[in-house]
């Protein structure tokens, strides 16, 4: 088998993981923890939301977040180096990042989303895929004068938690529409972990023989039937270098309780226990990578810590099998 000998990663844990908890993790805690991201060797973090607080308050701090980053002692001279991403479903959220790059401490990217499914894309962002569409031609013009990358996002490609299974071929389309109107890069978004291995494998092959330049795409996998590493593994089979992934695993739909106070999130939850959701364990999958010889260029060891310390912020175990475990040490694996 084949795969790429080099993989570009990104840490979405302060952003998509924390969105999912139900208490707000204090925001010392999440610049530590993207000070620690940094100095295991991550070049790309998503931070933040910047859209209504009032609806998802586990974002209330992404300026105070952003700023102390960039101030902060142990790596503020390092973020020149460092891209980070803030989600920005609609007009006021980009507007609030293009502003933030204009005062120094804003995002080097934002991301806007659409999904293949009307149901799902209307539930995220209030609007429909039409409307999206010709905001997000306006909108990516306007960050992009500003000097911030944007990412277009692709979800429900492989089945959507409202209204069931999906045309990965629409999804495809999708990417194409995105590309065309500005967009530096895509995710492919398993949202709800609804894909399976072969139909990853299937979906990155066609994806590719379209938009072979793996620069533009990105993975991004729940584990919600624990699939999550098998269809990293299929991406890496059809070619894919570009991933992403949460310490322990965690993430998925906005919370919609937070420190003891229901908020409307994104309205009720796909599924009966919410504790199930989740994305790939970022410690397992850069794990499987180094013991395949593949270059993730993160300090693993470091990693793995950083993941038993995120285990402590949320307060229980979290799903990542390595930080239990640990590495496979070189001597029984036979190398060096």
């Amino acid at each position: 088998m084949k795969y790429p000998k080099k993989v570009s990663i990104g840490d979405i844990t302060v952003r998509d993981g924390f969105q999912h908890e139900e208490q707000f993790i204090p925001t010392e805690a999440k610049i530590w923890l993207a000070e620690e991201l940094i100095l295991s060797g991550f070049k790309k973090i998503e931070l933040t939301n910047f859209g209504n607080p009032k609806g998802m308050p586990q974002f209330k701090d992404s300026d105070e977040l952003m700023k102390g980053l960039h101030k902060s002692k142990k790596v503020g001279h390092l973020m020149s180096e460092i891209e980070t991403t803030a989600v920005t479903i609609r007009e006021r959220a980009i507007d609030r990042a293009i502003e933030a790059k204009k005062e120094g401490w804003g995002p080097d990217r934002i991301l806007l989303m659409v999904s293949t499914s009307e149901a799902h894309h209307r539930k995220n962002s209030g609007i429909s895929l039409d409307e999206y569409w010709k905001m997000s031609e306006e909108y990516i013009k306007k960050a992009t004068d500003a000097g911030i990358k944007v990412n277009g996002t692709v979800s429900t490609i492989w089945g959507c938690p409202i209204k069931g299974p999906t045309d990965p071929k629409k999804a495809l389309e999708f990417t194409k529409r995105w590309l065309d109107i500005g967009a530096t890069d895509v995710e492919h978004a398993d949202h709800d972990g609804s894909a399976s291995p072969d139909r990853v494998y299937d979906y990155f092959s066609m994806i590719l023989d379209a938009i072979p330049d793996t620069t533009k795409h990105i993975a991004h996998f729940h584990t919600t039937r624990g699939w999550g590493n098998a269809n990293v593994l299929a991406a890496l089979q059809a070619g894919i270098t570009h991933y992403e992934a949460t310490m322990g695993g965690i993430g998925g739909q906005p919370a919609n309780f937070v420190s003891g106070v229901p908020v409307a999130g994104t309205g009720a939850y796909y599924y009966k226990d919410p504790s199930l959701v989740g994305l790939v364990s970022m410690e397992d999958m850069v794990v499987m990578m180094d013991e395949m010889g593949i270059d993730t260029g993160v300090d693993i060891n470091r990693v793995l810590k950083t993941g038993a310390m995120v285990e402590r912020i949320v307060g229980r175990t979290l799903r990542s099998e390595t930080v239990k475990t640990g590495r496979i040490p070189k001597e029984l694996s036979g190398r060096r």
